[in-house]
C-alpha cells in the first residue's frame, strides 16, 4: 500500500481537466444542439409542405362567368407575404386527401365547390337588406396533427393568415359590385370580409395517438433501448471473455482470460443484440400497447419493424464502443441522442430547422426510424409514407455500421494493437562454450 489518503486524487489536475473538458464540450452541445434546433423555427422556415385546394365552380355575375377561386389561389401564389416558408402544392380534394394521409403535407386550404356562388349572392341580399339571406361563403383549413403538432400549427397558421387575407379581397370586389348603393353598416362590414374561416382536421387520429407524437416516442424508445443495451452488452461480453471484472453489489467478479480479437468480441456482442432485441421489442409493444393502451395497428409489422430497429442501432453503438473504446460511448450519445433529437422532425418540422440540422436529418437514424413508425402507425403502413424510407435507411445503417465496425477492428487486429499484448518470450541467454 501506498500510504496516500484516497482523497489526495482529488488535487491532481488531470482529473479536473480532462474531466472539466469532456463534460463542457458535452454541456455545450447539447444547448447548441437542442435549443438551436428551436429558438426560431418560424425564421428558419423553408418550403412547409401545404395543400391549396380550389373546387371552385364559379358562378353568373353580372353578365359573366367569375371564378373567385381561381383569383385566390393566384394571389396566394403570387404573394410575397410567406417569404418562401410555405411551398403552396396546387391539386384537388383528392390528391389533398391522399397527402395529407400519407403525412407528405403539414395542412390545407380548400376553396369549397359553392365559394363564388355564395359570395356574389352576397351583393344581392346586401342590395335589398335581406339579412335573413345572408349566407357566408366558407374558406376551410385543414390540418394534420400526424405530421407534427408544431409542423401543423406552422401551417394552420399560414393558411388560416392566407384565407383571411383573400376574404380581405373578395371583400374590395364584392364592395365596388355593391356599387353606390346605401347600405347599412351590418352590410358594409359583411361584404368587407365576407368569407369565415373554418379548421377542420384534415387527418383525424385515434385518441391514444398522442396529438401524433408516439411515433416519435415511441420511436425514441427503440433507440434508447438499442444504444443503452449496447453499453451493457459491451461490458458484459468483455467480462465473459475474462477482460474486464464485473461489480455485483459489494462483490467483484473475474472470470479467466478467453483471447478474442477485436473483430471477434464486436461479432459476438452483434449477435448477442440481435438476439435480445427479439426480448426487447415485444416487451417495448407490451409496454406501450398493452399496459398504456397506445393506438397501433399492423401489429406483426410494428414487431418486426421494433426489433430491427432496436438491433440496427444497437450494432450501431456496438461498432462505435469496439471502434473508439472508453470514450465509445460519448460519441455513441451525441450521434444517437445529441443530434437524433432535434433532427427527428416530431416536435420541429424538419422545414422549419437551420440548414446544419436539416442536413444532419437527412441520415440521423432516429428521423428515419420515426417516419417509418408514422406510416406504420397513422398511415396504414403505406410505403410511400415513410416506411419505405425507413426500412431503406435501417439497412443502409445496418451495412455502415457493419463496414466501419468490422473493418476498423480488423486493422486494429492485424497491426497487432490486441487489447492485451501477447506475453513476451524471455530473451535466450548465450552459454559459453
Amino acid at each position: 500500500m501506498s500510504g496516500i489518503h484516497p482523497f489526495r486524487v482529488l488535487r491532481a489536475r488531470p482529473l479536473w481537466i480532462a474531466n472539466g473538458v469532456i463534460t463542457g464540450v458535452l454541456a455545450l452541445l447539447f444547448a447548441v444542439l437542442y435549443v438551436g434546433a428551436n429558438v426560431d423555427p418560424v425564421d428558419h422556415m423553408k418550403k412547409l409542405p401545404v395543400g391549396l385546394v380550389n373546387a371552385d365552380k364559379g358562378a353568373a355575375a353580372g353578365g359573366e362567368h367569375i371564378n373567385l377561386g381561381a383569383r385566390i389561389t393566384e394571389s396566394i401564389l403570387e404573394s410575397p407575404a410567406s417569404g418562401g416558408g410555405i411551398d403552396w402544392k396546387v391539386m384537388d380534394e383528392k390528391g389533398a386527401k391522399e397527402e395529407l394521409g400519407e403525412g407528405k403535407l403539414y395542412g390545407a386550404l380548400v376553396v369549397p365547390a359553392d365559394f363564388s356562388s355564395s359570395a356574389t349572392s352576397l351583393t344581392g341580399a346586401a342590395a335589398t337588406h335581406s339579412t335573413d339571406t345572408w349566407a357566408r361563403p366558407t374558406l376551410t383549413v385543414l390540418t394534420n396533427q400526424s405530421a407534427g403538432s408544431m409542423g401543423s400549427s406552422l401551417a394552420r397558421a399560414a393558411t388560416t393568415q392566407a384565407a383571411e387575407n383573400a376574404s380581405l379581397q373578395v371583400g374590395e370586389e364584392l364592395t365596388a359590385r355593391a356599387g353606390q348603393a346605401k347600405l347599412p353598416v351590418a352590410a358594409r362590414v359583411l361584404l368587407a370580409d365576407p368569407a369565415a374561416v373554418t379548421v377542420l382536421d384534415g387527418h383525424p387520429l385515434d385518441p391514444h395517438s398522442g396529438l401524433g407524437l408516439t411515433a416519435f416516442y415511441y420511436a425514441l424508445v427503440l433507440v434508447v433501448c438499442g444504444m443503452l443495451s449496447a453499453n451493457v452488452i459491451s461490458g458484459q461480453v468483455d467480462h465473459a471473455l475474462g477482460y474486464t471484472h464485473n461489480d455485483m453489489g459489494p462483490l467483484r467478479l473475474h472470470r479467466p482470460l478467453i483471447r478474442a480479437t477485436r473483430a471477434q468480441t464486436l461479432a459476438i456482442g452483434s449477435t448477442v443484440m440481435i438476439g435480445l432485441s427479439l426480448l426487447m421489442g415485444t416487451l417495448v409493444m407490451a409496454g406501450a400497447i398493452g399496459i398504456m393502451g397506445m393506438h397501433a395497428a399492423h401489429l406483426p409489422l410494428l414487431w418486426l419493424y421494433s426489433v430491427c430497429a432496436i438491433a440496427v442501432c444497437g450494432i450501431g453503438a456496438l461498432a462505435l464502443l469496439a471502434v473508439f473504446g472508453t470514450p465509445g460511448m460519448l460519441v455513441v450519445t451525441l450521434v444517437f441522442i445529441g443530434m437524433a433529437v432535434p433532427t427527428a422532425g416530431a416536435t420541429t418540422p424538419v422545414e422549419a430547422l437551420p440548414g446544419f440540422y436539416r442536413f444532419l436529418a437527412e441520415f440521423e437514424p432516429l428521423r428515419q426510424i420515426t417516419g417509418g413508425l408514422r406510416s406504420i402507425l397513422y398511415y396504414d403502413a403505406q410505403a410511400d409514407a415513410g416506411l419505405t424510407r425507413g426500412w431503406v435507411m435501417m439497412g443502409a445503417g445496418l451495412a455502415v455500421a457493419a463496414l466501419f465496425g468490422f473493418g476498423v477492428t480488423a486493422w486494429y487486429d492485424r497491426k497487432g494493437m490486441h487489447r492485451i499484448p501477447a506475453e513476451t518470450k524471455p530473451a535466450k541467454t548465450a552459454v559459453p562454450a
